[in-house]
């Protein structure tokens, strides 16, 4: 959740002065000030001197009201509360506000307009009556966004109206807030990569502690510590009791591949190839995140997000779910790329200890695809999901069929598990032809790991 902080309001938020107060003046007010105006001038060119009263009554109303008006001191405080602040699209959140009046003096009539961008639907209006002094009103509405991205909320606007109807203020507080509508996702059936062990440090890579050696970290003993583990060249070095560190479990690492360039998708949209691939790789770095796995989202211009710890994996410096909301909300602007390759991608793999390899890419030429091809050579396993964007705009056809057919085979040659992406293909269902093909293998024992394996909700469930 989310929420602007209180904001005081009074006067001299009016930045404008008086001459912006006149500019208030509603149809009422300016039909009340020319009517008194013209039975004034009517009146002296006459000799009318009661009708001179009535201009004069006329005209001075809605002065007197604009005067009033702009020397209210009212002090108003607003705060907004998203909940949730992040959802994913097509998914609802409800944005609540509350106005406090923190003046001595009851307010009158006030109108409370939010402004929100076009996309996640129109500008909610309401009319509050009388707050008293020190009392609170609160009201809801609903915001809805079938594109992702980031929206600015705010700021809040009071409108301000004599008890006449002959002028109207507007002001404005400064705090706003963000709502951020990540890409979907849809859960992927229960899979086990090859190679991996059931149990979280058996047969995974592990980091050691040489007990005995030169190289040995020891650290300070700790109650509860087992005597047998005391490090004795250590002790009498340090001059306290020293123990050797037990054998540390290396998390299984994962990396997520997301091809952005512009050249290889067409089409724009919800429903569009490239939002299937951001959808796909958002899907994807959850199920890996909820099996335990140190997971990493690269791009083909270099990116890695998170970017901290090794490598710009997710470890033990941020937990699954800091991890999770921050490639989430990458995946939420992430737009297309200047198109020049696959290469940056390839010199961030080239140092080689990533891991699985998952990469959702869109239409290759023969360059692109030799690079790709070489990616292969660095990874532990590799499966790619290749989208051809040009069959989701004009539909397929037997020539765009064979021109895929020939990327698919040049990748399972340099051994890829490749699976093409038709238009309206549910991930999930890729994700199990994947498994049948070799590099994934159906398991009911997924998440077997013993420690480390994080769950996580909220934002984006």
């Amino acid at each position: 959740m989310a929420a602007g902080g209180p904001v005081p309001m009074d006067d001299s938020d009016d930045k404008g002065g008086l001459r912006a107060a006149l500019g208030g003046l509603t149809t009422r007010g300016r039909s009340f000030l020319a009517a008194g105006v013209a039975a004034a001038v009517c009146a002296y060119v006459l000799g009318q001197a009661d009708l001179l009263r009535v201009g004069l009554l006329l005209a001075v109303l809605p002065l007197v009201c604009v005067t009033v008006l702009y020397r209210t001191r009212y002090r108003v405080a607003g705060t907004r509360r998203l909940s949730p602040s992040r959802v994913p699209a097509g998914a609802e959140a409800r944005v609540h506000l509350r106005v406090d009046n923190v003046s001595r003096l009851p307010t009158g009539l006030l109108m409370l307009q939010d402004r929100v961008p076009y996309v996640l639907g129109p500008r909610p209006r309401f009319v509050l009556d009388r707050v008293e002094a020190g009392g609170r009103r609160e009201v809801s509405y609903r915001v809805r966004s079938d594109l992702r991205g980031r929206y600015p909320l705010g700021p809040l606007q009071l409108r301000l109206s004599d008890p006449f109807g002959m002028c109207e203020l507007t002001r404005s507080f400064s705090a706003y807030d963000t709502l951020v509508v990540i890409p979907r996702t849809e859960p992927l059936p229960p899979v086990r990569l090859a190679g991996e062990a059931t149990g979280y440090g058996e047969g995974r890579q592990r980091s050691l502690a040489l007990a005995g050696e030169d190289d040995v970290i020891p650290r300070g003993y700790r109650h509860g510590d087992d005597l047998r583990r005391v490090h004795w060249r250590s002790t009498a070095r340090y001059g306290e009791l020293m123990v050797r560190r037990e054998e540390q479990p290396q998390r299984a690492r994962c990396t997520v591949l997301l091809d952005t360039r512009q050249i290889a998708y067409q089409g724009a949209g919800p429903d569009s190839a490239f939002e299937w691939a951001v959808s796909g790789a958002a899907s994807v770095l959850v199920h890996m995140l909820e099996r335990g796995f140190a997971v990493r989202l690269l791009t083909d211009n270099g990116t890695v997000v998170p970017g901290e710890g090794e490598s710009g994996f997710a470890g033990a410096t941020q937990d699954s779910a800091d991890a999770a909301g921050l490639m989430m909300d990458t995946l939420a602007e992430v737009d297309h790329s200047d198109g020049g390759g696959l290469s940056r991608a390839y010199d961030v793999l080239r140092g080689g200890n990533e891991g699985l390899l998952i990469a959702f890419l869109g239409e290759l030429d023969e360059e692109q695809a030799a690079v790709a091809a070489r990616m292969r050579q660095r990874s532990g396993g590799a499966v790619a999901f290749v989208l051809d964007s040009a069959a989701w705009v004009h539909g397929e056809s037997p020539a765009t069929r064979e021109a895929s057919e020939q990327r698919l085979r040049r990748l399972r040659e340099s051994g890829w598990t490749a699976v093409p992406v038709r238009p309206g293909t549910a991930l999930a269902g890729l994700w199990q032809q994947a498994g049948h093909h070799g590099s994934l293998t159906q398991s009911a024992a997924v998440g077997g790991t013993t420690g480390g394996t994080t769950g996580f909700s909220g934002g984006w469930s």
